[in-house]
This record gives C-alpha cells, structure tokens and sequence, in this order.
C-alpha cells in the first residue's frame, strides 16, 4: 500500500478578534495608604496602558497594567461628549474606521481634547473617584525630543484640568532600557543605544553614562502602521475580488502573527523562487465565506419539494390578483349601470353631467363600455372557479402578469418531465466549485517584504534612510571608544521589533558595519511591547514623588518655571536652556519733551529709540 502523504500548505484562519469592554475597577486600598501611589500611563500611539505603581507584596495583579485599549476615540459628527467610545468601548475597528480619531500626529501629541478623553477613560476605569481633582502623581511617557508646546500644553491639562499633585515625563524606550538593565543586574550608569520601533515611527538613542544624548537622536518614519498599510495594499492588488475582506486590523493581525525579518533579504527572495519551498512556507489564510452554493447540486426530491413550494406560492399571488381586479371591475360596473339609470329615469341634465365626469361623449360608448365589464367579471369569476375546483393545479399560460425572475425560472423548470431530470441527475456530473480555497490568501514573499521597510524605505517610496544607516550616521558621531561603549550594549524594544529573525538581523547589519574583529552585543527586551509600562513603574517606585526630588514636577515647579518645564532623570528627555530673541511690536515715536531748568534755559530729552527685539531666557529641548 501507497503511504498517505501529508499535505505540506499551511491553512490559516484570521482570528478577527473583538474588544470587551474594560471593567470599572475598585481603588486598592494599598493605592491609598500610607501616601497615594502613582499612577503609571505609558501613553502609546497605538496602545495605552495604564496602572498602579503600587509596592512589592500587594499582589500579581498589580505588577502589570490593569488598562490596554487602543489609543483611538470614536464619536459622530453632532454626538455630545458623553457618547464617545474610546479604546475597548470599540468591539471591531472596521465599520468605525472613518470615525476614529486619536491625539496623535505620528508619535506626538497634538489633539489634547482626545487625550483628555483618554485620561476621563483611564482615571474612571482605574477607580478614582475623588471629586474636582486626582489625588494620585502621574508618571507618562512622551516622544524622544518632544517640542516644548506639546510638554506645555500636557502639563496645562493635568495640573490645571485634573489638579494632580506631581508628574514625571520619560521616553517609553529608554524606561524599557532601564528595566531591562536592572533585571539583568548591569550596574548604573549605563551606556547603549536603543532601537525603538513602535507604529508610527522608529528612533535610535544614544545613551552615555545614565543619559540621553539628545543632540544625536534620530527619527525615522518607518514603522508598524507604514508596513500594515503596506501588506494591505500588496494583497489587494494580488485579490481584486477580495478588497472588502482585506481590512487593516487583518493586516495588523498577519504582520504580528505570520510575518518574519530575513537575515539576508535577497537571499530569501530566491528561496521563494523554488516550487517546494513555496508550498512548505505559503502561508493559506482563509477569508470567512458561506459554504451554502447558490444554485448547486440538490436531489429530485429536493427540487419537487421547491417547485411545489414556488407553484403554490405563484397561484395563491394569482388568485389575489384576480380577486383584487374583479372587485375592482365589479366597482366601475355598478358605476357605469348608475348613470345608465339615469337616462332611464329622463334625467337627461345628471346624466350627460356624469358622461362629461367619465370622460364619454354618447349613451352609445357608455354602453359598449358596460358590456365589456360584464363579459370580463363573467370570466374572472369563472376563472376562480375553475381554480378553486383544480386543487392547486396552474396552468402557465393562465398567468396574466409576469412574475420576478425567481418565479419565470421555476415555471420553466416546471415544464421539464420528471424523469427527464431524474435521468440528468444521475447520469451528467456536475461541476463542484470550492469555495473555500477561492476565499484564500496565499502570503508568500509579503510576510517578509513588509517588515523590510524599517531597513530599506524606498520599497514604499520612503526617501529617507533606512534604519541601520542611521544608526551608522549617528555613530559615526562618536569617538572610536564611545563608539565600543555604545555597541557593547544594543538594546531592541518597541511593538515592531518582535519579528522573528530581527535580533539576528541587526547582528548581521553591526557585522557588515563595524570594523574587523570589533565586538558588539544586541539584547532584544524581554516583553516589547510591555517594558516601558513595568520600567516606567520600577523606576516610580524607586524615586517617591517629593518637593524637588529628581524627575519629578510639583505643581509649583509647574506655576514657577512654566508648563514646558522638566526635571531630568535617568529615563526623561534632556532639558537645556537656550536663548532666543522674541521680537517684541515697536511703539510709535514720542515727540521730545522739554523742560525748563533753574535757570531760565530751556533743555529738549529726546526718548530712547525703542528696541526690535529683546533678549528673553526660555528653556528649549534640543530635537
């Protein structure tokens, strides 16, 4: 006997998840005493999470974020306030795409009334309660080099709309870098650089001696959403027919579940181009479809029974129709035979006022027109007649309108012998169509096309640098020996670094960049898309909120030194005053004045010129 192969394509289906709405939780009482503890909110572009940095031994359920909901609002145009749905409130994305809006322009924060929305969401579901503020320090995340506005404009909202009491800002990858540090026991201050790539946009930081070296960040705008949109676009060229089923949360779900980064790229692409390694490595996922055919193959019995369901269905539409008409000419007869009275009677004036209201000119026509009534009610009552003593038998030629294209076809169906498709049944075959491979999408070469633009753009018409030649830029900035330091400690964090192969494929970048025999090492963070929440937290609980202490902003820090303000820590952006000039509107000219001395002389002041500009001190954030 033949051994059974096993069939090598690999049948996938999309898990089409749907959101639950979050739970309104209780405040912890270990939130509360003996100081309130902060509350943690690592505000991404593409998730909020949100938690208590509560002490050790109050419980597992603590040591992560009691919120993760998709940093989305979705409200009507007209919709009051109170109707808005934000994050997990939104069971599926797709119907309310066109409606969701969110507070971000790439990874900054633009639109505060969204992210005030966002904190009403996060405060009621976390379980604070009290009333005209919250009692609680806050600690967040924002962009690497975030402008002075956007600091400003976060700080205006939570002092002065939320009264918080403290609030500490920090970049979401480096508390991730310090996290990861600590749990693999690496002594402070540490020196690397981060490769953070979240959804809208990837960043290299250099890290010197427990700082940022904000002079020499980069950005590029290359990340998760640019290569969904990108998958997005290449399946739907592929499947045409598919266009609807091809949605941005499936592209969102195939690039976290099935894509990969090739160590060699061009070297993937020609294993692709063997026959036996496609089918061994194509990904098949399978599109929801009905598995009922219109029109397919059914038994005799089957079609006797629809056929006699449609006849009975066509006479009972015919024998109302025929009722309904002879009502209606038994109507006009009594209404014709009225008049025709009247000329009987010698009413000669009523009668020809009532031809003129029948548009008739003669008792002649008035009379054809009855007789032609009388002989159609004759036949419409002899035609129910008939029909009530044929039990249900129609015959076709007995219909007097046509009917919809369902009833035409089964009447020309009717007119076929029963044996005659008997016979077809059992003697032609029919052809079978599957369904569910024609509702397929065969990913090849797309699982790993799409995360290749975070190290070549230009596959989306990007024109900007990929992301290992500007980390080669920004290192070529360093001395040799800063350059060692820095390598010796490559940390990866971010939601799109979390394709397989992507650690073994900035190894082999480093190798190709740096100098021969030189070493590096890449670390990849032990939960990407989780460690900025649980670093933001760790380094909470290791720097309580005080007057002055270090990281973090009083509210009367925030009344003194302005809402753009911030105090440094090991894991915040870098804070350096600058000066600018701020022109300043010049005053009109004053007519000199003159004053009359002792003497008896007379003296003539002239004012000052006004000035263009004035020097003021403001504090900038290098970009």
């Amino acid at each position: 006997m033949a051994s059974k192969e096993t069939p090598l394509c690999q049948i996938f289906s999309f898990q089409d998840c749907k959101a639950t709405p979050d739970a309104i939780y209780e405040l912890p009482a270990q939130c509360l005493s003996p100081t309130p503890a902060p509350i943690v909110i690592d505000n991404g572009s593409f998730q909020t999470r949100a938690g208590w940095a509560a002490p050790a031994g109050t419980g597992g359920e603590l040591d992560s974020p009691r919120l993760l909901f998709r940093s989305v609002a979705a409200r009507s145009r007209g919709a009051a306030r109170s109707e808005t749905q934000i994050g997990n409130d939104i069971p599926n994305l797709e119907p309310l795409r066109w409606l969701l809006k969110s507070q971000f322009d790439r990874n900054v924060v633009v639109n505060f009334e969204i992210q005030e929305l966002i904190f009403d969401y996060v405060f009621t579901h976390l379980g604070v309660t009290s009333e005209g503020c919250v009692e609680h320090p806050i600690v967040m995340t924002e962009a690497p080099c975030n402008p002075l506005h956007c600091r400003q404009m976060m700080s205006e909202l939570l002092f002065e709309c939320y009264r918080v009491p403290f609030v500490s800002y920090g970049v979401d990858g480096l508390y991730s870098f310090y996290h990861n540090n600590v749990q693999r026991s690496l002594q402070p201050p540490h020196t690397g650089i981060v490769l953070s790539s979240g959804y809208h946009c990837s960043h290299i930081l250099p890290v010197i001696n427990g700082r940022l070296d904000a002079f020499n960040c980069k950005r590029v705008n290359v990340a998760g959403s640019q290569a969904a949109s990108y998958l997005q676009r290449l399946l739907q060229l592929k499947y045409p027919g598919h266009l609807a089923a091809i949605t941005l949360s499936r592209m969102e779900e195939l690039l976290h579940e099935h894509s990969y980064s090739a160590v060699d790229y061009h070297k993937e692409l020609e294993k692709w181009r063997c026959p036996g390694f496609y089918e061994r490595e194509v990904h098949r996922m399978q599109l929801p479809f009905s598995g009922k055919l219109p029109g397919g193959c059914v038994s005799v019995e089957e079609r006797q029974e629809r056929r006699a369901q449609q006849l009975r269905r066509l006479q009972e539409i015919n024998t109302r129709r025929r009722e309904e008409k002879l009502q209606q000419d038994q109507e006009r007869l009594d209404r014709l035979m009225t008049v025709q009275e009247l000329l009987e009677d010698g009413l000669l004036d009523q009668f020809h006022r009532s031809l003129v209201e029948l548009n008739m000119d003669s008792a002649e026509e008035l009379q054809s027109y009855i007789n032609k009534l009388q002989v159609a009610v004759e036949q419409s009552r002899q035609k129910l007649l008939q029909n009530d003593g044929a039990e249900g038998k129609t015959e076709v030629s007995e219909l007097e309108q046509p009917m919809d294209e369902g009833d035409g076809v089964a009447l020309m169906e009717s007119d076929f012998p029963e044996d005659t498709l008997s016979e077809k049944s059992a003697n032609v075959v029919q052809p079978t169509f599957n369904m569910a491979e024609y509702h397929q999408l065969f990913v090849g070469t797309e699982r790993l096309r799409c995360p290749e633009i975070l190290f070549q753009p230009s596959l989306i018409g990007e024109d900007q640098m990929g992301l290992m030649e500007a980390l080669q830029y920004v290192l070529a900035r360093y001395t040799s020996e800063q350059q060692e330091a820095l390598v010796s400690n490559v940390f990866l964090t971010g939601g799109n670094m979390q394709y397989p192969g992507m650690k073994e494929r900035i190894e082999r970048e480093l190798l190709a960049m740096r100098p021969f025999q030189s070493h590096f090492k890449v670390t990849v963070a032990s939960r990407l898309a989780l460690d900025a929440w649980c670093g933001a937290r760790d380094w909470a609980l290791e720097h309580p909120a005080s007057v002055g202490a270090e990281g973090w902003i009083s509210r009367q820090d925030y009344e003194e030194k302005g809402g753009e303000y911030l105090s440094e820590h090991c894991a915040s952006n870098a804070f350096i005053p600058m000066k600018i000039t701020k022109p300043v509107p010049c005053r009109p000219a004053e007519p000199p004045v003159a004053l009359q001395t002792p003497t008896g002389t007379a003296v003539t002041f002239a004012p000052a010129p006004p000035s263009s500009v004035v020097s003021t001190d403001v504090t900038m954030c290098t970009s």
